[in-house]
Order: structure tokens, then C-alpha cells, then sequence
């Protein structure tokens, strides 16, 4: 999607805000709505309680939507990196698959990759971003999208989760295996590759942990854990992000540190204070950029030691 078509708040809406412009009740609304554990009449009117004069409920749901312009951090057609959309074959998931592929420019020789996981709404503009800015560190970037056999991202955000909702997931997680290994085949790869994925992606990447003996390096953000039975499966090191005020998927992190334990995973855990779920998605209100800037300069280190041995 050309970046003249990427879409955008309206002229009339309201000026975007931080998560402490919110009341707490709404954010957790908002959580509950984009993870479709409510639709947006439940959200609406919910929210209609937390409202203060002159601004809707309607109107709080656009300032937390994403917006994707303002917050685009490297244009598609930026010169330091060369981008393009390519196809690989999932036999065991969907068949076909499609994704976005970003390496730097200039190149000297084979460049480790990362596969870049996106959230529960497909392959859309801000994960885009994410890989291009992954390129820029050096590394080659992949960024498959789910929605692939359901005709790809939609180009509107709820009409991408009303998709996500209809994916068959034992196929999807087959695909972004899949996908890895599409990854190894391309030669420019070099020999280690690394996931980092973001809520659904954060999940996938502890869930390809747990599958890929030889993968070198795992970053998920705010994603579920792995299934505890799975956790000895694990070869590689993990570096995990959490919200502070993420209770939905904290809940989860207790059993998964013991069981990392127990195993003899390596792994480092960081719950970033007075944040939210989504801290790093910089196209919402949710973003913390002090947060966001800490995580991904860790991430980055992450990958230099474990895919470049730096």
C-alpha cells in the first residue's frame, strides 16, 4: 500500500493522546475489543460511562485506533533499504503464502535474518515499518502475513480482526514455520535466523521456540507463553517484554518463568513500569516511548550477541 494510501485519521478527529489521557476502565475496554473478547457495540458502550462532555464514545474509539501515517518511522521507498512482496510455499499450513521481505541496500556478504510476527490483525503498514527499521540495523527482515488465504490484510483494522477471527490456527502457526524455513533457503541468509513478534506475534514467537531447534534467538513482546509441556523444547535464548498493566497476559508469566527454570532455558524477563499492552506500537496512544526505545535497543543487542555474536 502506497504511503499516500495508508490510512489515516480523518481532518475532523480528535488529536491523538497518551494512555494517560484514558481512563483505566477504557484502556482495558479497548484491550478487550481488539483481542474480540468484546465487538465494538460492547466497547461503545462501555465506554460511554468514562466520557466527559463534548467527546463520544465513538470518538474515544478513533483516538485509540492506530494511526499509521504519523507514526511511519522509515518510508517504503527509503534508499537505505531495498523491499519487495514475495511468495513461499506452506504444504503443511495454508499452501501459498505471502510476505514482505526488507534488506539493507548495500550489502557485504550474507546478513543474519529476523522473521518479524505480526499482531492479530495481519500484515499491516505498522509491521511493515517494523521490518524496515529491523533492515536498517543490518539484518534481513521477513514479515509473512497471516492473512494470506483469507485474501491478506484487508487495509482497515477491523475488518482485519473480523478475518483473524476466522483463521484455522493449526494452519497459521504451520505457515510462520513455514516461513522460517523459506527463510533459510534464500541466499543471502546467513547461517543464524531470529523471530520477534508483537501480542499474536509474541506468542508465536515463544510457540516457534518451542518448534525450531536451530532458531538462534527469540524476542516476543507481550505474547502468551508457551505451553508449560513445551517449554524443554526450547534451544533458544529468549528475551521476554512485558507491559506492567497487562494483566491478561501477565497472568501467565509466573508458571512460564518456573518452568524456563526448570528446564534451563536462557532467557531474560522485563516488565516495563506504567505501561500497556501494545507499549511498542507507536501508531496508538498505547505507545510509551521511553518504554518502546528501551525495549527495542535491548532487542536490537539481543540480536547482535546471539545472531552475529557481537
Amino acid at each position: 500500500m502506497p504511503d499516500d494510501q495508508l490510512p489515516q485519521m480523518p481532518l475532523n478527529a480528535p488529536a491523538r493522546k497518551t494512555a494517560a489521557d484514558f481512563h483505566p476502565e477504557v484502556l482495558k475496554l479497548f484491550d478487550q475489543y481488539v483481542h474480540g473478547a468484546i465487538d465494538r457495540r460492547g466497547f461503545l458502550a462501555g465506554a460511554t460511562k468514562y466520557t466527559v462532555a463534548g467527546v463520544s464514545a465513538t470518538m474515544v474509539l478513533e483516538m485509540l485506533n492506530p494511526n499509521f501515517v504519523s507514526a511511519q518511522q522509515i518510508k517504503r521507498d527509503d534508499p537505505r533499504i531495498v523491499a519487495k512482496y514475495v511468495e513461499y510455499a506452506s504444504p503443511d499450513g495454508s499452501g501459498k503464502m505471502k510476505g514482505y521481505l526488507v534488506m539493507p541496500a548495500k550489502m557485504t556478504g550474507k546478513l543474519p535474518a529476523v522473521l518479524v510476527v505480526h499482531e492479530n490483525r495481519g500484515l499491516n503498514p505498522h509491521i511493515e515499518d517494523i521490518a524496515r527499521r529491523v533492515a536498517l540495523d543490518n539484518f534481513i527482515a521477513f514479515a509473512p502475513d497471516a492473512l494470506t488465504p483469507l485474501g491478506g490484510y484487508p487495509g482497515d483494522e477491523d475488518k482485519a480482526r473480523e478475518a483473524f477471527g476466522k483463521l484455522d490456527q493449526t494452519k497459521a502457526r504451520a505457515d510462520f514455520v513455514a516461513a522460517y524455513g523459506y527463510m533459510k533457503t534464500l541466499p543471502e541468509v546467513a547461517s543464524k535466523i531470529g523471530v520477534v513478534g508483537f501480542c499474536y506475534g509474541g506468542s508465536m514467537a515463544n510457540y516457534l521456540a518451542t518448534q525450531l531447534p536451530d532458531l538462534a534467538a527469540s524476542v516476543p513482546f507481550y505474547g502468551s507463553a508457551a505451553k508449560t509441556e513445551d517449554v524443554p523444547k526450547i534451544k533458544s535464548p529468549l528475551l521476554i517484554h512485558y507491559a506492567s498493566n497487562d494483566e491478561r497476559i501477565n497472568a501467565g508469566w509466573p508458571v512460564y518463568e518456573t518452568a524456563l527454570k526448570a528446564a534451563g532455558v536462557k532467557y531474560e524477563a522485563f516488565i516495563y513500569p506504567n505501561t500497556q499492552h501494545g507499549f511498542n506500537n507507536d501508531t496508538t496512544p498505547r505507545y510509551d516511548a521511553a518504554a518502546a526505545k528501551l525495549a527495542w535497543d535491548r532487542t536490537i543487542a539481543f540480536f547482535n550477541k546471539n545472531l552475529r555474536g557481537k
